[in-house]
């Protein structure tokens, strides 16, 4: 599926960019994402502002998806690259992960963490990544 490809494109572009009203823009009004650098979950884009703005305050991350396959029901899994740098430029983190969307009516409703025997729960991680 093209639009949901294009879709996660342009959503992990813009958490790099850290452009969050383009991002936000790609979901619906109550998004649900996780929170791993903190736990728990999000709920609606202005919570997401505030988790992610402070993120960024505490450690600078990057995420680009590698593969994305588009599953039944409306689930796209990607597989990301996510890299992790301090404030300072001291790299944190850099592994590959997996997040699962949920994708309804063209917009993201729900993020999901896909646990791996890699992945590592103490590792900061940002938005479109393992955070």
């Amino acid at each position: 599926m093209a639009n949901t490809q294009a879709l996660i494109a342009q959503a992990y572009s813009a958490f790099n960019h850290r452009d969050i009203d383009s991002a936000l823009a790609l979901m619906s009004e109550n998004v649900s994402w996780p929170k791993a650098s903190e736990g728990g979950r999000v709920v609606g884009k202005e919570e997401i502002r505030a988790y992610w703005t402070r993120q960024w305050k505490e450690f600078d991350p990057h995420v680009e998806p590698i593969e994305v396959i588009d599953r039944e029901g409306g689930k796209t899994d990607v597989k990301v690259r996510q890299f992790v740098k301090s404030l300072g430029g001291d790299v944190l983190s850099d592994s590959e992960v997996w997040h699962v969307y949920t994708i309804a009516n063209g917009l993201i409703e729900r993020m999901e963490l896909k646990e791996n025997e890699k992945s590592s729960c103490a590792t900061p991680s940002a938005a479109f990544s393992r955070h």
